[in-house]
Order: C-alpha cells, then sequence, then structure tokens
C-alpha cells in the first residue's frame, strides 16, 4: 500500500522589523567558522548572583527543614493550592522525602499542580475535581505523580517513576535565564550581555556530557541563543544552580520570523474542543476515541475495528533530539495542549481527518496531528506531524515525523511511542528467517542492516498463529519519504495496578543516549517479566537522522521567497511501524 506525502508548503508572514541577525564580528572566545567547536565550563561561578536566585536559595534551603521537607509550588488558586496540600499530606508521597539511611531530607520541589486531563482521571470522578501534582526530588532524579479528588479530599493514586524529570515551572525557567545571561562565559561567546527574552527552548530539558547534566542525572535546561547561522546554546544545571557548559551548533540560515497571533487565537478552541474534551470518529469499520493530551502528543483509545477492540490505546510519548554523538548535548522535547500543559512543542490545529487514497482509490482515512513552535522554521525552533493511518482491510500505522528546523544540521530525532494492544492472551514473537520465535520474557531490539524480514516485510508478530498483527517497521517503502527507521522496539508486560504510561508521562529517556536507553527500558528493566499469553505494550522508537544539504534535506524546513513573499518549504522525516492483522 503507498501514501502520497509531498514536501509541504506554508506561508510564512513578513515582520516589519526585529528580523536581523546580530553582528558575528564580536564574539571573542569561540571560533565561529567551525561550529562543532565548542568550550567547556566546568565550574563557573556567576558574577552577580541575581535577586530572585538568592531568594529562590533562601526558600529551598528553608524548606528542608520543614516537617514535610518540600518546596511548594506558589499557587493563587483555590483549588490547585487545595490539591497540593492534599497531596503533601498523603503517606505515599512522603516515602520519598529522606534518606533512609541517615534520615536526612532530600531535596523536594513542587513543579506542576493542574487540572488532569481526561484520559487520566478513572471511571467515577468528576473530572473538574481531579487534579494532579507532580513532585521531583532532585537527590533521586526522580518523579511522584499524585492524581487528587478535591471532591472527596483524598489522593486517588500515586505514580513514582525513577530516572524522569517534570516539564519545569515558569520560576525555574526565569532562574535558568538569569544565569544564562549573567555568566561571563556566555557575555563573551555572543560579544554582548543576551537579554532573557531573546533565549529559545529555555524550559526544555537538556544533557551535556562529561557533567552531571550526562545521561539527565541532574536538572539541566539549554537557554539558546541564535547569532547569525549560528545557535549558542547555554547548558545550565538547576540542581546545582550553576552554568556547566556553552555549544554552538550551526542552524543555518532562513527567512523573518511568521506572524504568530493568529495562531493564539487558536489555543483557546484547541483546548476547549480537543484537550478538556474527548472525541470520537467512526468510519470505515473502525471507530475510536481522541484526544490531545498534556505531554504524550495525540492519543487515541478504544480502538475497535469491525466491532473487536484492537487497541486499547496509543500515544507519542517523547521526541528525544541529539546534536552531537561526543558532548551528548540536545533536547527532550515533549508535544501537547498548547496551555496549562508541559509541552514544549504544542498543538496548534485541531487534529485532521482524512482520506488515504490508493491509485485514485479510498483505501482507508487518516488521524492527523501538528504540533509546532511558535517561530517555526527559524532556527531553534520544531514542528512535529503525528499521524494514525487507518485501512480498509483492518491494517494501521502509528506514524510521525519532524519537519526540522530544529537547532543544528547534524540532529539525529528519537520519537518514543507506545502502544498497548487490547487482547490479554497475546504472545510477542521475531522472524528469525525461517520461522516465527516466541519472546519469552520481556526484552528490546535493533533494527539493522541484518536484520531478518518476511517476504511481505514483518518483523514482529503481535498476538499468535490465529489472531494478532504482524509489525512492519518503516523500511523507506511506505511511499511518505521516511528513509528507514533503524528502530529500537520492546515488549513489555502490562499491569492493569501499575501506571507504566497509561497516564500522561513526564518524559521517561535523556535526549542523547544514543544506545537502547530511550525511556522504554525502565518498564523492562532490571528484572524481565514473562511475556507469554499476556497483554503487551509495545514502544517504538526511530532514529531519524537529519540533512540541509541541497538535495538531500531531511527533518529539514527552510524558508524560500515566492513571487516576493517567504514560504516555507518542509522536507518531513517520516517514521513508524504498520501493523497488518494475522489471517486465520
Amino acid at each position: 500500500m503507498k501514501l502520497s506525502f509531498l514536501p509541504l508548503l506554508f506561508f510564512a508572514g513578513l515582520l516589519s522589523a526585529g528580523c536581523s541577525n546580530p553582528d558575528s564580528s564580536t564574539s571573542t572566545i569561540v571560533d565561529e567558522k567551525d561550529a562543532r567547536e565548542s568550550i567547556l565550563v566546568t565550574d563557573t561561578a556567576l558574577a552577580n548572583l541575581s535577586p530572585a536566585l538568592a531568594a529562590y536559595l533562601q526558600k529551598s534551603n528553608a524548606a528542608l527543614n520543614l516537617p514535610v521537607p518540600v518546596l511548594p509550588l506558589a499557587v493563587t488558586d483555590s483549588n490547585q493550592a487545595m490539591a497540593q496540600s492534599i497531596a503533601l499530606a498523603d503517606p505515599r508521597l512522603k516515602e520519598n522525602l529522606f534518606d533512609k539511611a541517615s534520615g536526612k531530607p532530600f531535596r523536594n520541589e513542587v513543579f506542576n499542580v493542574y487540572n488532569a486531563r481526561p484520559q487520566e482521571i478513572p471511571k467515577g470522578f468528576v473530572e473538574s475535581k481531579v487534579y494532579r501534582v507532580e513532585l521531583y526530588n532532585y537527590a533521586l532524579n526522580l518523579t511522584s505523580i499524585a492524581l487528587v479528588d478535591l471532591a472527596g479530599k483524598s489522593v486517588i493514586g500515586v505514580n513514582t517513576v525513577p530516572g524522569t524529570q517534570p516539564e519545569i515551572p515558569a520560576h525555574l525557567k526565569a532562574l535558568a535565564l538569569q544565569i544564562a545571561v549573567r555568566s561571563p562565559e556566555v557575555i563573551k561567546a555572543l560579544g554582548y550581555q543576551p537579554n532573557e527574552t531573546e533565549a529559545l527552548m529555555a524550559n526544555t530539558k537538556t544533557a551535556l556530557n562529561a557533567t552531571k547534566c550526562e545521561r539527565s542525572l541532574h536538572l539541566c535546561v539549554a537557554p539558546t541563543f541564535i547569532k547569525g547561522d549560528k545557535a549558542l546554546w547555554v547548558i545550565v544545571d538547576l540542581t546545582d544552580h550553576k552554568l556547566v557548559g556553552i555549544r554552538w551548533t550551526s542552524v543555518g540560515t532562513t527567512g523573518p520570523a511568521p506572524r504568530i497571533s493568529e495562531r493564539k487565537l487558536q489555543f483557546e478552541k484547541i483546548m476547549e474542543c480537543n484537550c478538556k474534551t474527548v472525541q470520537s470518529v467512526s468510519r470505515n469499520g473502525w471507530k475510536m476515541n481522541y484526544v490531545i493530551t498534556s505531554s504524550d502528543g495525540l492519543r487515541i483509545s478504544e480502538v475497535y475495528y469491525k466491532e473487536k477492540l484492537v487497541i486499547n490505546n496509543a500515544k507519542l510519548v517523547d521526541w528525544h533530539v541529539s546534536y552531537s554523538g561526543t558532548d551528548g548535548f540536545g533536547y527532550s522535547d515533549a508535544a501537547g495542549c498548547p496551555e496549562f500543559s508541559q509541552a514544549a512543542v504544542v498543538a496548534v490545529t485541531e487534529p485532521k481527518i482524512k482520506t488515504l487514497e490508493d491509485g485514485g482509490k479510498q483505501v482507508g482515512f487518516v488521524l492527523e496531528q501538528t504540533f509546532s513552535s511558535e517561530q517555526w522554521p527559524r532556527p531553534c525552533n520544531y514542528n512535529y506531524i503525528q499521524r494514525y493511518e487507518f485501512y480498509n482491510d483492518g491494517s494501521f500505522r502509528v506514524a510521525c515525523g519532524s519537519l526540522g528546523r530544529g537547532c543544528g544540521n547534524n540532529g539525529t530525532y528519537r520519537p518514543v511511542t507506545r502502544i498497548l494492544f487490547a487482547n490479554n492472551q497475546n504472545q510477542f514473537a521475531e522472524w528469525n528467517g525461517s520461522g516465527w520465535t516466541n519472546w519469552e520474557q520481556e526484552k528490546w531490539q535493533s533494527q539493522h542492516e541484518q536484520t531478518a524480514y518476511t517476504r511481505e516485510g514483518y518483523q514482529y508478530r503481535v498476538g499468535d498463529e490465529q489472531n494478532g498483527f504482524y509489525l512492519a517497521p518503516g523500511n523507506g517503502k511506505f511511499n511518505d519519504g521516511g528513509r528507514g527507521d533503524n528502530a529500537f522496539v520492546y515488549a513489555s508486560r502490562f499491569h492493569a495496578d501499575k501506571d507504566e504510561g497509561e497516564s500522561d508521562l513526564v518524559t521517561i529517556g535523556p535526549c542523547c543516549n544514543t544506545d537502547y536507553r530511550q525511556g522504554p527500558e525502565k518498564f523492562i528493566e532490571p528484572n524481565p517479566e514473562p511475556l507469554r499469553q499476556t497483554q503487551i505494550v509495545v514502544w517504538y522508537v526511530a532514529q531519524l537522522k537529519n540533512n540541509d544539504r541541497a538535495g538531500s534535506e531531511y527533518c529539514w524546513a527552510e524558508s524560500v521567497l515566492e513571487k516576493g513573499v517567504y514560504k516555507t518549504k518542509a522536507y518531513p522525516c517520516m517514521s513508524g511501524p504498520l501493523f497488518v492483522p494475522v489471517k486465520k
């Protein structure tokens, strides 16, 4: 089956001012002729500690002496305040507040308190009365999430996820910006002291090898400043409150920033109709529900084909974007709702339903969602597409793609997709070249040049010889511009009594690991469970390398002048597996 996906054209409006590049001749600390060159600042003391940072540190230290050693989030809404208070009184949330050996308190802080999304709320609870409270433990690098029922003044459940970090609140973003713009190394590199408003991606988590930010062991972000055709990454450690490094990447040149006022007017409708309300579609023998999540993209659920439940739910958990194989720096992106969410790249339109055609014949339909940064396609702005393709024969594809431009021309994108199949008697098997071999326990595997496929292109099977689906990974054969996924595939056992990704996930993996440690392994290691006759979660992580070379563009976008106006030409890198029903 074929699907056409040609380069996309988007209109970019002209701005009358504020679009010129800064003078690149003033930098005296980094040779900008080679964007790969960088300097590492191992232990930078700020020349002038900002009053805001001093006040924050005072409050953070004082919280260590409280009976419940947590720095609460400053909120003005009474429901948020009540939810936070109820959560912090729950014994389950207190389990990780103290070191068990010494009894000393860990540094803990509430990052977010907001209305839970529809897909997170258990049946029987009033939606407007359920709140989500996210607590971060700096010492253990651990996130605890509590769902609070205000009506019953109780905590519905607590989920603790080691090695993860919530999206940072506004005050921590502001502190990171203050550290960045006051650092002498940044001022020398740019040739001037930047303004905080110049920074991009200031609240998006990052990593940097040879520092405690490596593998996201500390909470680190990277305010980024554009200068000419380069981007200066300023990597700030919010655990230790200091600058740990700066890096240059090449971003190329593009046109002026697009007008954004019209898009902002759409946000209210998207929030009301697609984030707070679950929608449904029934078409071509398929029926399902869908909703835009706070951080896991567009989520589909209760997916039926010809009245048979085949998928419990599927969603796009993370986008890991790495810009260096040696220094290990990049971003961990979340895509989701445009307001009151954890997303770094947000929904800019409502979900679209389109007809799928092959040779002029209707073969199914697609449910598609676009997520975009405000000033895309300018440097350090991102645009992601998420697609669910449903075919008349019962096949479906879970696909996604990046349209660039991003913060460099040497990036690798690793989208993390999660699919929970409905049958609770499934097996997971791989094709060994001559037959199917069942996985006896949870595991992962990478797609590579020696991978064996059936003649139809199948690599795995979820189910058995009578029921279920074959999995065909992206091999550049779906006619959508994809050049092959080089994917990691994970199979884990689903536990109905545990939240292993059912609710909206915080960022579960570091941005810049080049191996299988992309996040799903957290639900497999260190003790893999049996996979026989059980309900299975399939995790799929493609690896997509961008390219800005003329004629070979991939995961890239650029502004071009056409008939006197700027238009954006995008070169998507699409990925994702196709699932084909097993025929009896």
